[in-house]
């Protein structure tokens, strides 16, 4: 159900308020998609191939949390909604999980492989609890398309402008705090950015409200709504799309601070190609609503994936010395990748309501649970293709690499990512939804809501 207000033009402070979430989210995501590879293997002292095993088993049981996550959350009845609770009770649990999991024991190896499987597992968990209600609270703050489409730009320029902060901040704060000890510089660093998420999901608690509730007298067992997910086709397009799409991305992230410090050996550099990477992320999030009354969705999405594959395979042919060209081209791709997010996230809310108007029922927060599914195995998969691929061509930390071990940091952050690219630009031909059809499936949806309304107050 809908209250009278769903279909209502957003406040500022409500758009701005629901995107801190994602500034908070993005001091964990950000840290782990790009430095936590790198500070498994310079840092904590593990092997890449030790780090690649662990990210793929640890993610995969962390992704089989999110429907159960889901789940839960759907079934959560609180006077302040279902899912704004979960930003005020995963603060703690989010915090601590990141400082822990920066904390580097004093173990042997085989000691510190289990703290790394322990506490990112914790730390994935945790990330669960509070981030797969967050997205969810997008499919009941409005029931109007664009409206989602442009609160989740909103949501994005967020994302983006916390993962500027985290780029460009995070090495400078390891220095600064660690004061040469870089293990004591990680673990206060993740302590900072706990306190500051923790007043960033209290902002988005206080700016927000829940106005669409599932139909009166629904139903709710779990197994039903895994069925009504298998058999929703547009979700199960989207669920596959984030998962290619995530491995391009994570390629791509993860992988560029090899490759500066190991390929261009300009480690200094890493912040700011990484700055530059952000920014454009963040402009091309904002372009999102503008590019929509252009091209739809489906279109457009394909328009961007090709453009980063071709952009991915110039990079290859960069040569090391060209340090602008890359810049350049990093931001291209940010420029391209940049409204991926929105789009995506946008469509999944559509896939809700599609998914109510077919079976009657609603599962906004498992539907929602799939974004973060896919996009924690996608991260497994591409952390896992990084450290068997680096630890095959004999890597090794900390010291110049050889030419097998050079040459895959460059494929894993040009070709590779270019190729999964391309594989994206054909599964989102799939997707079946279109405006035309959201707004007729929403006419129908207003409808049934009234007669039930007038059945039950009848």
């Amino acid at each position: 159900m809908t209250d009278k207000s769903s279909n209502q033009k957003l406040t500022i402070f409500e758009k701005v308020g629901y995107a801190m979430g994602d500034v908070a989210s993005n001091f964990y995501w950000r840290v782990f998609d790009v430095f936590l590879f790198i500070f498994y293997t310079d840092v904590f002292g593990l092997s890449p191939a030790a780090v690649g095993t662990m990210m793929l088993v640890t993610r995969l049981i962390d992704a089989f949390s999110d429907p159960i996550m889901g789940a839960m959350a759907d079934r959560t009845q609180t006077r302040f909604g279902k899912f704004r609770p979960y930003l005020l009770w995963g603060i703690i649990p989010i915090a601590a999980a990141g400082i822990l999991t920066f904390t580097v024991p004093d173990l042997d190896e085989g000691g510190k492989l289990i703290w790394a499987y322990c506490t990112y597992i914790f730390m994935m968990l945790a990330y669960t609890f509070i981030n797969v209600p967050y997205g969810a609270l997008l499919g009941v703050v409005t029931a109007d398309s664009q409206q989602r489409t442009t609160l989740t730009s909103f949501r994005f320029i967020g994302a983006f402008s916390g993962g500027t902060l985290v780029a460009y901040m995070t090495p400078k704060l390891v220095e600064w705090l660690g004061q040469g000890n870089e293990a004591l510089g990680w673990q206060l660093t993740m302590t900072v950015y706990g306190f500051v998420a923790l007043a960033l999901f209290v902002a988005t608690f206080v700016a927000t409200k829940e106005r669409i509730s599932p139909p009166v007298g629904q139903q709710t067992p779990v197994i039903q709504d895994i069925k009504d997910l298998l058999s929703n086709k547009p979700w199960i397009v989207l669920f596959s799309l984030a998962l290619v799409i995530m491995m391009t991305i994570s390629l791509r992230g993860s992988v560029g601070t090899f490759y500066f410090k190991y390929y261009v050996n300009r480690e200094e550099l890493i912040g700011t190609f990484l700055t530059i990477y952000m920014i454009s992320l963040a402009v091309g999030a904002a372009s999102t609503p503008l590019l929509t009354k252009f091209l739809d969705k489906k279109k457009l999405l394909m328009l961007l994936m090709a453009l980063v594959a071709i952009l991915s395979t110039v990079f290859y042919f960069v040569p090391k010395d060209q340090i602008w060209l890359m810049y350049s081209l990093q931001g291209a791709i940010g420029l391209c990748l940049g409204p991926k997010s929105p789009l995506v996230f946008s469509m999944y809310a559509d896939t809700a309501d599609y998914s109510q108007w077919k079976t009657g029922r609603r599962a906004t927060a498992m539907v929602f649970s799939a974004a973060a599914f896919a996009q924690k195995l996608g991260g497994a998969l591409a952390g896992a293709m990084i450290g068997w691929m680096l630890g095959a061509l004999g890597y090794v930390a900390n010291q110049s690499q050889n030419a097998g071990s050079e040459q895959g940091i460059v494929l894993l952050m040009t070709l590779i990512p270019a190729g999964f690219a391309v594989l994206a630009v054909f599964v989102v031909r799939f997707y079946t939804l279109d405006e035309a059809q959201m707004e007729t499936l929403h006419k129908e949806l207003k409808f049934n809501e009234t007669q039930e309304v007038d059945s039950v107050s009848n």
